[in-house]
């Protein structure tokens, strides 16, 4: 059998606030928040003593999701740098597709997005463009034209 569907991407942040603020400006909404701790945290990660926050996020089609986890323990191990470039091996990346690339990104800088290359347009299909979000991530942004 085969899967049903990509149900959630999980990411790891330091600021949990933070991170909930840059996805909101984003357009996605907070479904809720919780405390994960306890064997069976512990049994899926493969970690010792796990106590960690969990903020889940959904796109507003309701198909996409993010899990973002702040670890209380144990400690969060820095992948430093964070400004690593996109062809590192194992390096993520989320893609969301916007009605207006411009104006997201204006409203994402306040909340510490860092446009990553510079904007380009994919013949007469996209504009494409990858920004550093919470943690360091790469969030790739795309409108489709006309």
């Amino acid at each position: 059998m085969g899967i049903q569907r990509m149900d959630n991407v999980g990411i790891v942040v330091d600021d949990m606030d933070a991170a909930i603020a840059f996805f909101g400006e984003l357009g996605m909404e907070l479904e809720g928040r919780t405390e994960i701790e306890g064997p069976v945290a512990d049994q899926c990660t493969g970690l010792k003593d796990v106590h960690c926050d969990i903020a889940m996020l959904r796109t507003p089609d309701g198909h996409g999701r993010l899990e973002l986890s702040k670890y209380r323990s144990p400690t969060v191990i820095s992948d430093e740098p964070r400004d690593r470039p996109h062809n590192v091996l194992g390096t993520h990346r989320v893609m969301f597709a916007v009605d207006d690339l411009q104006d997201t990104v204006a409203r994402l800088r306040p909340h510490g997005a860092e446009i990553i290359g510079e904007i380009a347009r994919y013949e007469d299909s996209y504009l494409l463009c990858y920004l550093r979000g919470p943690a360091g991530i790469i969030v790739g942004l795309a409108e489709q034209l006309d």
